[in-house]
């Protein structure tokens, strides 16, 4: 009696092959990648194995995109500073207006960024000397990990230190007066917002910060300020092949990691390999190009409609927690990939301050990506959002509007995309405030009103400076945006 093997692929149908010794015949298969053909239970020729060598790569480049987010986002951060604005490793560049930040994902419209992307591996030891007063600081490794808090939520708790970082393969300099911070990665992030509401003692602690290499302490010349002047730029992830390059361009630039090793693995088929050059051919551009379009849509689900546990801030509410994972990316059995893709998908950089558990302390930020019916907010239709009494803010809370597609601040060509409660709005009497966004401004509610762009959806942050208990305990009812005439 002849005996019968059945072999399923991928869960999907199942296909029988002859006995050994039997005639050799043609099969197929069908699965999730389509119709494989095969010969004695193997793919049948040149064909069959390019199909599947193809949609190996395809797939791997899917996942590589969402991998890869946090690195290349402070990588294009890094390259167009110094294309764009002509940023060396020592200079901070001053995001002031909203114009300014165009180019920052998620950025607050509220407070001035001050941001520095310095290369160790040119200045070596690098010193911070970060000045007293109302600021939030931090350090951070390429791959978006906070290194140090500066300012109120670090070490030096707003009185101001000298911070000394020393990157992979440097040694660390005997000396005192320093709080020492060790990079894993040769690239750094430094910023500051300085926080005070008064814009000329927000500019004096500016002017104060000074960052320079170790080595010309001596004699270090000040930092200098630049500002984008109305140049475009943008810090946003490439889309298409431009991804791939300028992963490829800071991988060649970087230690590679040990938990990254098995991703370096699977990149090294897709042509990205350190030590070796770039160079796609006409096959390969065309499956990076659509795994870079398909792990982008990936990438939006799992920013825009996440699946992770414990995201939605309040039960029945549309908010939900911007940050849902430690900023060390780490879990205890795993790197929480989809965790740090949702947030470094729609935002940049993260740090202790802005996962505090101290009331009165750092900041809070919740989004809303639909309204109160489920439905994408969309720039065509107007809305309005019952802001309750006395948000528990210590300092102040805002409501930033973000353009969906590029996750930057709305560009509604009237500079307009936050309102926060340092501003001159329109307050009902019981205390509440009702903010619109729309295409059309509310009739005397015009201080109240983010302009949107139709034919373009839109999501929302609600920041609280310094959250109080209230955020905490969830007892701060924040409604959902809901259609308004």
């Amino acid at each position: 009696m002849k005996r019968i093997l059945t072999v399923s692929v991928l869960a999907t149908t199942a296909f029988t092959v002859l006995a050994l010794g039997a005639p050799a015949m043609g099969q197929t298969v069908d699965t999730r990648i389509g119709r494989v053909e095969l010969t004695e239970g193997v793919p049948a020729n040149a064909a069959s194995v390019q199909k599947l060598f193809d949609d190996s790569d395809f797939q791997r480049a899917c996942q590589a995109y969402v991998w890869a987010l946090p690195i290349v986002g402070f990588a294009q951060w890094q390259s167009d500073a110094r294309n764009v604005f002509g940023a060396k490793d020592t200079d901070m560049v001053i995001y002031q207006s909203v114009q300014d930040k165009l180019g920052i994902l998620t950025a607050n419209a509220t407070t001035p960024y001050i941001v520095g992307l310095p290369d160790l591996s040119k200045t070596g030891p690098l010193v911070i000397d970060y000045p007293a007063g109302n600021s939030a600081g931090g350090i951070g490794d390429f791959w978006q990990r906070p290194l140090s808090d500066m300012g109120e939520t670090g070490p030096d708790q707003g009185k101001g230190a000298k911070y000394l970082v020393v990157g992979p393969g440097q040694e660390e300099p005997r000396a005192s007066g320093y709080r020492v911070i060790r990079s894993p990665t040769v690239n750094i992030f430094v910023a500051f917002r300085a926080l005070d509401a008064d814009p000329a003692k927000a500019s004096a602690l500016i002017k104060k910060f000074h960052m320079y290499p170790y080595a010309n302490r001596a004699s270090a010349a000040p930092t200098s300020f630049l500002q984008p002047e109305g140049r475009k730029w943008s810090q946003v992830p490439p889309r298409g092949l431009a991804f791939w390059e300028r992963l490829d361009d800071i991988i060649q630039r970087e230690p590679v990691m040990e938990r990254d090793r098995v991703m370096m693995g699977m990149l090294q088929p897709l042509g990205i390999e350190k030590g070796k050059s770039f160079a796609p051919d006409d096959r390969m551009r065309k499956i990076l190009e659509d795994g870079a379009q398909v792990g982008e849509l990936f990438a939006q689900a799992n920013a825009f409609d996440s699946r992770a546990p414990g995201a939605q801030y309040r039960p029945g509410a549309r908010w939900r927690y911007v940050i849902a994972f430690d900023p060390s990316q780490e879990r205890r059995y795993y790197t929480d990939v989809d965790g740090r893709a949702d947030y470094f998908y729609q935002a940049v950089t993260t740090s202790k301050g802005m996962t505090t558990k101290t009331p009165g302390i750092g900041q809070a930020y919740l989004g809303a990506y639909r309204d109160k019916d489920d439905q994408v907010l969309n720039g065509k239709n107007n809305y309005v959002l019952h802001v309750p009494a006395n948000p528990p803010a210590k300092l102040f809370w805002s409501l930033t509007v973000y353009d969906t597609d590029q996750r930057v601040l709305i560009d509604n060509g009237k500079g307009i995309a936050d309102k926060s409660s340092r501003q001159d709005l329109v307050r009902n009497e019981d205390g509440t405030v009702d903010i619109y966004v729309g295409p059309d401004a509310p009739a005397g509610k015009e201080k109240n009103w983010v302009p949107s762009v139709p034919g373009k959806a839109w999501f929302a942050m609600f920041r609280l400076y310094g959250p109080l208990e209230p955020y905490f305990d969830g007892a701060f009812a924040l409604p959902d945006f809901e259609a308004s005439k």
